[in-house]
């Protein structure tokens, strides 16, 4: 079932195109990656589809509502709920425990604090880091800061995650213990995902791979499925 759609997605920086209409589907539970060359607007597109940013034209769907319309609090409320979102450098807050970072989300959400320390010290058990719960990031390895953003874009439950570049900061190692760990989730959960990577050992964790190339589709790329030696 095809629960998130753009649709002819136009977005520039000024007079510099990002996207040039640029239209794809996800499936429900599909893990999708969007790859191509440094500067092709994956970023753009993965901002676009989960409601970080608008597009100048075109359209965003999800689950048959146009979210590109909606103001920024409901689409900051649809990232709080359905959507969750893992940024290439775990962007966590410094002044923050790990498990603090992790149940801020649903702080926000209006869950109480003794379960949603609770929740957060579960998610950190289940990606490998339940040692770290009481350390700031800046004590801890790169590789646990991932694991503990991927723990806070996870523990609301979402629907969809979008992962920016999640192993750019991580060895190879680290990197491949992280896409490994969300593969599972999203398998066992029925969690979509959304992929940016340029490196195609991280793509091949995918169901499917889209390749943009200046801010278009290559069709030549558009649904390939992918090695899927991972799953």
């Amino acid at each position: 079932m095809t629960q998130l759609q753009a649709r002819d997605v136009v977005r520039s920086y000024g007079r510099t195109p990002a996207l040039r209409g640029v239209t794809l589907d996800l499936d429900e539970g599909e893990i999708l990656a969007v790859t191509g060359p440094s500067g092709c607007g994956k970023s753009t597109l993965l901002h676009c589809l989960a409601g970080i940013l608008r597009p100048d034209s075109g359209e965003v769907t999800w689950r048959g509502e146009r979210i590109d319309t909606w103001s920024e609090a409901a689409r900051s409320r649809l990232r709080r709920t359905e959507f969750g979102v893992l940024f290439q450098f775990g962007q966590l807050v410094a002044e923050l425990t790990a498990a603090e970072n992790v149940a801020l989300p649903l702080l926000l959400a209006g869950t109480g604090r003794r379960e949603a320390r609770a929740v957060a010290a579960s998610w950190l058990d289940r990606l490998g880091v339940g040692e770290v719960a009481d350390v700031r990031p800046g004590e801890m390895s790169g590789g646990q800061q991932q694991r503990c953003a991927a723990a806070r874009a996870l523990v609301t439950g979402p629907r969809v995650l979008f992962a920016d570049e999640p192993t750019g900061a991580l060895d190879t190692l680290a990197g491949e213990q992280l896409l490994t760990t969300l593969v599972r989730l999203s398998r066992e959960k029925g969690t979509s995902v959304v992929l940016v990577t340029h490196e195609p050992r991280i793509a091949a964790y995918a169901d499917r791979e889209v390749v943009l190339r200046d801010g278009t589709v290559d069709h030549s790329g558009l649904g390939v499925p992918s090695t899927g030696g991972h799953r």
